[in-house]
């Protein structure tokens, strides 16, 4: 028998999910109502509002019922890497959405623009009220080196998501830069998995080590392709590349990687202080 929890569902988080629920599903509702545009970031704003909607409805049904504390799985971590997600997710479609799909006679796609960036917002304001307070006792993907895993795996799914098959199919170097780009998101979505999946098991010291090897060897592979990516990119904008050609896409390859090398940076740096300084002591 399932029991209703009610209290949950006047807690200060929950009211919060509650209005994420309600704006995403507005900016679904309003795009929706203008008709449908044969265009892939177009897509990704309306999976973006719609898998933030059923997702945020899921934890809050979960919870509600107090099911959430019959799995096996970190919940609180699983929270966490959601609301983390669905912070950049509504971040990034209310830029794109705004930016390409707005004008000032377009009234539905201007709410649906204001109605994106409050649910960015409230997701924002989700992820300060869970992460991990300093000497509180938190999962791993509720502390600064989670957050940035997830950080990681997202820069890296939006640099896949502009790669273009025909950009880099002949050129070696190009290539080699597309592996990396795998192998290392591979390898930050399992610890974001392991985390999840296994939240009695701690990660042990010599995983942690590891782990700033491969921190430092991403930190090596994302400089290498800051230098070849734009060493094979044209210096300006071709005159025939219409809106969001091969070219624009590139340009946000190019900043992507390096942004993900500032992340993994600073979560290599991070990493080390807390292995060799912090625990040591």
């Amino acid at each position: 028998m399932v029991a209703l929890y009610s209290r949950s569902v006047a807690e200060p988080l929950a009211i919060i999910r509650i209005m994420e629920v309600i704006f995403s599903f507005a900016s679904f509702s309003l795009v929706a109502s203008t008709g449908h545009i044969a265009d892939s970031f177009w897509t990704g704003c309306m999976f973006t509002w719609g898998f933030c909607f059923c997702i945020t409805i899921f934890i809050l049904l979960m919870e509600f019922t107090g099911l959430s504390s019959k799995l096996l799985i970190s919940w609180g971590d699983f929270t966490t890497v959601f609301a983390t997600w669905a912070t950049l997710m509504m971040m990034t479609a209310s830029i794109v959405f705004s930016v390409i799909f707005t004008c000032l006679t377009c009234v539905l796609s201007i709410g649906a623009s204001v109605t994106s960036s409050l649910a960015f917002i409230l997701y924002a304001t989700e992820v300060g009220l869970t992460f991990a307070k300093p000497g509180e006792k938190s999962g791993f993907l509720s502390t600064a080196p989670g957050l940035l895993k997830i950080i990681e795996v997202f820069v890296a799914c939006i640099i896949f998501f502009c790669l273009d098959a025909s950009l880099y199919s002949s050129l070696p170097w190009l290539q080699g830069c597309v592996v990396g780009y795998s192998v290392f998101f591979i390898l930050a979505t399992l610890v974001i998995i392991s985390a999840i999946c296994c939240p009695s098991t701690p990660f042990s010291a010599s995983f942690n080590k590891a782990l700033i090897w491969c921190n430092r060897l991403a930190v090596l592979m994302y400089l290498t392709a800051m230098v070849v990516w734009p060493f094979f990119q044209n210096n300006s904008r071709p005159s025939n590349c219409q809106r969001l050609c091969s070219w624009d896409k590139l340009v946000v390859v190019t900043f992507m990687t390096i942004l993900n090398c500032i992340v993994y940076a600073l979560d290599s740096a991070y990493s080390i202080w807390l292995v060799f300084c912090v625990r040591s002591q």
